[in-house]
Protein backbone atom coordinates (compact mmCIF):
# COMPACT_ATOMS: atom_id res chain seq x y z
CA UNK A 1 0.00 0.00 0.00
CA UNK A 2 1.08 3.54 -0.94
CA UNK A 3 1.49 6.36 1.46
CA UNK A 4 -1.74 8.67 0.59
CA UNK A 5 -1.32 12.35 -1.09
CA UNK A 6 -4.33 14.08 0.23
CA UNK A 7 -5.79 17.45 -0.58
CA UNK A 8 -7.78 18.51 2.17
CA UNK A 9 -10.37 21.81 2.64
CA UNK A 10 -13.22 23.64 3.90
CA UNK A 11 -15.33 26.15 3.11
CA UNK A 12 -17.99 25.59 5.86
CA UNK A 13 -17.54 28.98 7.80
CA UNK A 14 -16.39 32.30 6.94
CA UNK A 15 -13.31 31.03 5.37
CA UNK A 16 -11.24 28.89 2.95
CA UNK A 17 -8.46 26.56 4.05
CA UNK A 18 -6.54 23.60 2.59
CA UNK A 19 -3.97 21.12 3.63
CA UNK A 20 -1.86 18.89 1.69
CA UNK A 21 -1.05 15.76 3.98
CA UNK A 22 1.18 12.65 2.43
CA UNK A 23 0.22 10.00 4.72
CA UNK A 24 -0.28 11.10 8.46
CA UNK A 25 2.15 14.53 7.76
CA UNK A 26 1.01 17.97 7.12
CA UNK A 27 3.52 19.08 4.13
CA UNK A 28 1.63 22.61 3.24
CA UNK A 29 -1.64 24.48 4.80
CA UNK A 30 -2.99 27.57 4.13
CA UNK A 31 -6.02 29.28 4.75
CA UNK A 32 -7.75 32.72 4.82
CA UNK A 33 -10.83 34.18 6.97
CA UNK A 34 -13.74 35.89 4.20
CA UNK A 35 -17.48 36.42 5.06
CA UNK A 36 -18.26 35.88 1.07
CA UNK A 37 -15.81 35.05 -2.09
CA UNK A 38 -15.01 31.37 -1.34
CA UNK A 39 -16.31 29.89 -4.67
CA UNK A 40 -14.74 32.58 -6.24
CA UNK A 41 -10.96 31.91 -4.21
CA UNK A 42 -11.38 28.21 -3.29
CA UNK A 43 -9.58 26.72 -6.80
CA UNK A 44 -6.67 29.21 -6.80
CA UNK A 45 -5.85 28.70 -3.40
CA UNK A 46 -5.92 24.82 -3.85
CA UNK A 47 -3.62 25.46 -6.58
CA UNK A 48 -1.01 27.86 -4.18
CA UNK A 49 -0.98 24.92 -2.21
CA UNK A 50 0.18 22.02 -4.59
CA UNK A 51 2.74 24.38 -6.80
CA UNK A 52 4.18 25.17 -3.14
CA UNK A 53 5.04 21.50 -2.70
CA UNK A 54 5.58 21.28 -6.74
CA UNK A 55 2.59 18.53 -6.42
CA UNK A 56 0.06 17.98 -9.42
CA UNK A 57 -3.36 16.99 -9.68
CA UNK A 58 -2.53 14.02 -11.07
CA UNK A 59 -0.16 12.90 -7.99
CA UNK A 60 -3.00 13.56 -5.27
CA UNK A 61 -4.41 10.05 -4.18
CA UNK A 62 -8.10 11.36 -2.75
CA UNK A 63 -9.81 14.66 -1.84
CA UNK A 64 -11.25 15.25 1.78
CA UNK A 65 -13.94 17.86 2.40
CA UNK A 66 -15.79 19.95 5.20
CA UNK A 67 -19.56 18.33 4.59
CA UNK A 68 -20.63 20.99 7.69
CA UNK A 69 -22.45 21.74 9.71
CA UNK A 70 -22.27 25.41 8.80
CA UNK A 71 -23.06 27.60 6.36
CA UNK A 72 -25.43 26.79 3.97
CA UNK A 73 -23.76 28.22 0.77
CA UNK A 74 -19.47 27.12 2.09
CA UNK A 75 -21.00 23.78 2.23
CA UNK A 76 -22.34 23.51 -1.16
CA UNK A 77 -19.32 25.38 -2.64
CA UNK A 78 -16.42 22.57 -0.75
CA UNK A 79 -18.72 19.86 -1.74
CA UNK A 80 -19.26 20.74 -5.21
CA UNK A 81 -15.89 21.06 -5.84
CA UNK A 82 -14.55 17.99 -3.87
CA UNK A 83 -17.21 16.07 -6.47
CA UNK A 84 -15.95 17.43 -9.52
CA UNK A 85 -12.16 17.11 -8.72
CA UNK A 86 -12.79 13.52 -7.91
CA UNK A 87 -14.52 13.02 -10.65
CA UNK A 88 -12.19 14.38 -13.10
CA UNK A 89 -9.22 13.14 -11.63
CA UNK A 90 -10.64 9.24 -11.06
CA UNK A 91 -9.66 9.83 -7.17
CA UNK A 92 -11.59 8.81 -3.84
CA UNK A 93 -13.37 12.35 -2.35
CA UNK A 94 -13.86 11.96 1.69
CA UNK A 95 -16.64 14.31 3.27
CA UNK A 96 -15.59 15.03 6.77
CA UNK A 97 -17.94 16.47 9.14
CA UNK A 98 -16.98 19.31 11.47
CA UNK A 99 -17.65 17.12 14.38
CA UNK A 100 -14.86 14.34 12.87
CA UNK A 101 -12.18 17.35 11.97
CA UNK A 102 -12.47 19.66 15.28
CA UNK A 103 -12.43 15.76 17.25
CA UNK A 104 -8.98 15.32 15.87
CA UNK A 105 -7.91 18.82 17.01
CA UNK A 106 -9.80 18.35 20.77
CA UNK A 107 -8.36 17.98 24.05
CA UNK A 108 -9.69 14.16 24.74
CA UNK A 109 -13.28 14.05 26.77
CA UNK A 110 -14.70 17.51 25.73
CA UNK A 111 -17.81 18.01 24.11
CA UNK A 112 -17.70 19.09 20.26
CA UNK A 113 -19.77 22.37 19.64
CA UNK A 114 -19.96 24.27 16.71
CA UNK A 115 -20.76 27.47 16.51
CA UNK A 116 -24.11 28.81 14.90
CA UNK A 117 -26.00 31.60 13.78
CA UNK A 118 -28.79 33.56 16.27
CA UNK A 119 -26.86 32.52 19.61
CA UNK A 120 -27.06 28.88 18.86
CA UNK A 121 -24.66 25.72 18.74
CA UNK A 122 -24.30 22.61 16.68
CA UNK A 123 -23.58 19.76 18.78
CA UNK A 124 -23.59 15.54 19.16
CA UNK A 125 -26.53 14.83 21.32
CA UNK A 126 -27.98 11.71 22.96
CA UNK A 127 -29.88 11.34 19.89
CA UNK A 128 -27.47 12.51 17.44
CA UNK A 129 -26.46 16.06 15.77
CA UNK A 130 -28.59 19.24 16.97
CA UNK A 131 -28.84 22.44 17.29
CA UNK A 132 -28.89 24.07 21.20
CA UNK A 133 -28.75 27.25 22.07
CA UNK A 134 -25.56 28.66 22.88
CA UNK A 135 -25.82 29.37 26.66
CA UNK A 136 -26.36 25.56 26.70
CA UNK A 137 -22.84 24.34 26.07
CA UNK A 138 -19.36 25.22 27.12
CA UNK A 139 -17.05 25.94 23.53
CA UNK A 140 -13.31 25.84 23.44
CA UNK A 141 -10.95 28.71 24.17
CA UNK A 142 -11.85 29.50 20.60
CA UNK A 143 -12.87 28.13 17.57
CA UNK A 144 -9.94 26.35 15.63
CA UNK A 145 -8.03 28.02 13.10
CA UNK A 146 -9.16 27.81 9.18
CA UNK A 147 -5.91 25.93 8.34
CA UNK A 148 -6.28 23.79 11.27
CA UNK A 149 -9.97 22.59 9.82
CA UNK A 150 -8.52 21.96 6.62
CA UNK A 151 -5.23 19.75 8.07
CA UNK A 152 -7.92 17.81 10.47
CA UNK A 153 -10.14 17.31 7.52
CA UNK A 154 -7.38 16.07 5.32
CA UNK A 155 -5.95 13.95 8.43
CA UNK A 156 -9.36 12.18 8.91
CA UNK A 157 -9.63 11.31 5.21
CA UNK A 158 -5.83 9.79 5.60
CA UNK A 159 -7.08 7.58 8.12
CA UNK A 160 -9.96 6.34 5.91
CA UNK A 161 -7.50 5.76 2.36
CA UNK A 162 -7.95 3.42 0.93
CA UNK A 163 -11.31 2.81 1.49
CA UNK A 164 -14.14 3.40 -0.69
CA UNK A 165 -15.58 6.90 0.24
CA UNK A 166 -19.30 7.57 -0.58
CA UNK A 167 -19.59 10.91 -2.96
CA UNK A 168 -19.36 14.06 -0.39
CA UNK A 169 -22.93 15.44 0.66
CA UNK A 170 -23.75 18.15 2.52
CA UNK A 171 -24.42 17.44 6.16
CA UNK A 172 -27.04 19.99 7.75
CA UNK A 173 -28.62 19.66 11.22
CA UNK A 174 -31.12 22.50 10.12
CA UNK A 175 -33.07 23.72 7.38
CA UNK A 176 -31.40 26.85 5.66
CA UNK A 177 -32.77 30.17 6.45
CA UNK A 178 -33.91 30.63 2.55
CA UNK A 179 -37.07 29.39 1.82
CA UNK A 180 -38.87 29.11 -1.03
CA UNK A 181 -40.87 31.51 -3.18
CA UNK A 182 -44.25 31.84 -2.04
CA UNK A 183 -45.13 33.03 -5.56
CA UNK A 184 -46.01 30.66 -8.64
CA UNK A 185 -43.40 30.56 -11.01
CA UNK A 186 -44.20 32.54 -14.05
CA UNK A 187 -45.27 30.51 -16.90
CA UNK A 188 -42.88 28.99 -19.61
CA UNK A 189 -42.87 30.43 -23.23
CA UNK A 190 -42.88 27.81 -25.54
Amino acid sequence: MTTPLILGFDTSASHCAAALTYGHQVIEARGEVMAKGQAERLMGLLEEVLAAQKTTWQDLSAIAVGVGPGNFTGIRIGVSAARGLALGLGIPAYGVTGFDARQRLAVSGTQIAITAPRQMAYIIGDNGPELVPLDDVTLAASEPEPTDLATATALHAASLWPAPALAPAPFYIKLPDAAPARDAAPPLLQ
